[in-house]
């Protein structure tokens, strides 16, 4: 006999998905990349399209559990958990994961490597390695239709992001961060690392002061296919890797 949960919020595909956003806060937090208690993770709840888990305003990325996390419904309402969000999480992750149907984890920091070229003038993120070509042709940038806006404090900021970012992985936010997005929570992640990392090896390279080696965009193009092709089997090897980790250092994460 197959046992019914009492509460619809309580399955074994919504405790995973639990699980695989608190291992993004804690890893995160491990990479630097966290910034106090503001940035923000979501993923849609499985078997629910219209509601996701997100982190309650107030808690560090470092000491996130499972069971912290909540659930909101499409109006933000928060249907399971205790605690508040922050604002902007709201407006931010309801509008993204309204208008894009890849986007069913959505990742926002102000990591430092990606916030400094999005400090500069007209930044992107530069073909001058593989890291970058990953990303061909899957990047936007708000820059091109007007830049910052401030604080994403009501619904029409948001909007702005969710139409900025459109069929896109990944949105880079002039004098503010990137906002990432996946199929999972582990190609969420992924993507969010491999873009800190492209932008750091940026970063280093233009502070030598020399012209910066540039793949061609052709190059970037077959590169980038050959990562989307096997993105799923990366990022599940590389999550897999990062759970474990959590694992031997501290279990909580799985509360």
């Amino acid at each position: 006999m197959v046992s019914i949960p009492t509460n619809r919020f309580d399955t074994p595909e919504i405790r995973e998905a639990r699980k695989d956003l608190a291992a993004a806060f804690r890893w995160s937090a491990k990479l630097g990349m966290h910034e106090g208690t503001c940035n923000h993770f979501s993923v849609l709840v499985p078997g629910l399209s219209d509601h996701y888990l997100i982190n309650p305003f107030g808690l560090h990325f470092s000491e996130i559990r499972a069971s912290d996390l909540l659930i909101l419904d499409g109006s933000g309402s928060i249907v399971d958990g205790q605690g508040t969000v922050e604002a902007s999480a709201f407006h931010i992750h309801s509008s993204v994961h309204r208008a894009n149907a890849n986007a069913v984890c959505v990742l926002h920091t102000h990591m430092p490597y990606a916030c400094a070229i999005l400090g500069t003038k007209d930044g992107r993120l530069e073909l001058c390695h593989q890291n970058a070509a990953r990303f061909y042709g899957r990047i936007a940038y708000d820059y091109e239709t007007g830049g910052f806006q401030g604080l994403a404090l009501d619904n029409q900021e948001g909007s702005r992001m969710a139409r900025d970012l459109g069929d896109k992985t990944i949105l880079m936010m002039e004098c503010h961060g990137p906002l990432v997005t996946g199929a999972s929570v582990a190609q969420a992640f992924d993507n969010l690392y491999y873009l800190e990392r492209a932008a750091q090896v940026q970063v280093l390279a233009m502070s030598m002061n020399r012209p910066l080696a540039l793949i061609s965009d052709e190059m970037a193009r077959l590169v980038g296919g050959e990562f989307v092709s096997q993105a799923e089997e990366y990022a599940d090897a590389h999550f897999g890797s990062i759970k474990r980790m959590l694992d031997r250092e501290d279990m909580t994460w799985r509360d």
